[in-house]
């Protein structure tokens, strides 16, 4: 056994440089895994300034000076924080607190629509079964209000929280763009000189990690845009909210899509029973998500990301359960980059490999 690990030591460690890269990958994950809750501003604000750079570049080469260009890019980041604070935050607070009040008039129409099945298909269901599973339901919804209401206790803490990330985290924004160099030159000073396969696999999967941020940011705003207004069109209550709900399920593939479906059904089947109306917003939200899927994503993703379903899935329920939300988000750029490390890993044969005869 110490010999099998001592052949597989220098089967995959032998070469210094890979393992530099393993040294770094271990080190990053474990300080993130370590004290990701202590520095979640830090990493809210590289995650911001990293998308940022995507308009920074662009616009520096116009300009010919990064600092122009960084001022521009982040007063226009300001003004979006501000309309999100001012202008969309309050109206998704009042369709939140609608619902709420709304939920319980949804509820029994549901249980007198689930009490009418054992009527029409005896043979299938039980008056009993349906008892059981309305009793299960309201048991889930009262834990659930029990959770809401601790939480809200602890709102002071919270609202304490997001001042402090509004001033923090935007703050640190501006310098990660204005001194990115002088800040990514210190860090290489740290850093081991034989380095080179941690370079290259770093080159390899920034366009992509680069890629699909930019491009699921966009596409979450296309698409809570698009479900917003085509809601709005078709009178359905709480568009807005119903729209961030689909827009964000696209950071979740093929699961985000199923579960979204269900707050839009909830919704379009207690406004409008079961009527033709309530069969096009469903038609509707089904053109959106083949929309999303068969179109927007092949023109924002110009770098496919060749990761087998199951691979994502298992990478989501992963790293989302490490870091939450940032961990969903960056699901598919880490298990790419997990792909390309495994890809450019260097492997030298046993010497004492028996030959062929």
């Amino acid at each position: 056994m110490i010999e099998y690990l001592r052949r597989w030591y220098r089967r995959h460690f032998s070469d210094p440089e890979a393992f530099i890269l393993a040294f770094l990958l271990v080190a990053g994950f474990g300080l993130v895994a370590a004290f990701g809750r202590m520095l979640a501003p830090v990493i809210a604000a590289l995650v911001i300034a990293y998308l940022l750079e995507g308009l920074v570049s662009p616009l520096e080469r116009i300009l010919r000076r990064r600092l122009p260009a960084v001022i521009v890019v982040y007063l226009a980041f300001l003004a979006l924080v501000a309309l999100v604070l001012f202008g969309l935050l309050p109206l998704l607070s009042r369709q939140v607190t609608e619902l709420v009040q709304d939920l319980p008039q949804m509820i029994n129409r549901g249980q007198q629509a689930l009490l009418q099945l054992p009527q029409h298909y005896p043979q299938v269901v039980t008056e009993e079964q349906m008892r059981e599973l309305i009793a299960q339901v309201r048991g889930e919804l009262v834990g659930f209000g029990q959770r809401l209401l601790s939480y809200s206790v602890a709102s002071l803490v919270g609202i304490i929280t997001v001042g402090v990330y509004l001033i923090l985290v935007p703050l640190m924004v501006f310098f990660f763009l204005k001194d990115k160099h002088r800040i990514l030159a210190w860090v290489r000073g740290y850093l081991p000189r034989d380095r080179g396969l941690a370079h290259r696999v770093w080159r390899d999967v920034d366009v992509q990690i680069g890629n699909y941020v930019r491009g699921k940011f966009w596409e979450i705003l296309i698409v809570w845009f698009a479900t917003y207004l085509t809601f709005t069109l078709m009178d359905l209550r709480f568009a807005m909210l119903l729209g961030l709900m689909v827009g964000l399920s696209v950071l979740v593939p093929y699961v985000g899509a199923v579960v979204a479906t269900l707050p839009v059904a909830l919704v379009a089947w207690s406004q409008f029973g079961w009527s033709a109306e309530f069969a096009y917003v469903l038609a509707a939200y089904g053109v959106i998500q083949a929309l999303d899927g068969n179109l927007l994503v092949p023109l924002l993703f110009s770098e496919a990301v060749n990761l087998h379903p199951i691979a994502i899935i298992v990478a989501v329920l992963f790293f989302g359960g490490l870091w939450g939300f940032w961990g969903v988000f960056f699901a598919i750029p880490l298990a790419t980059l997990v792909a390309a490390v495994l890809r450019a890993w260097p492997r030298r044969e046993d010497a004492g490999a028996a030959a062929p005869a």
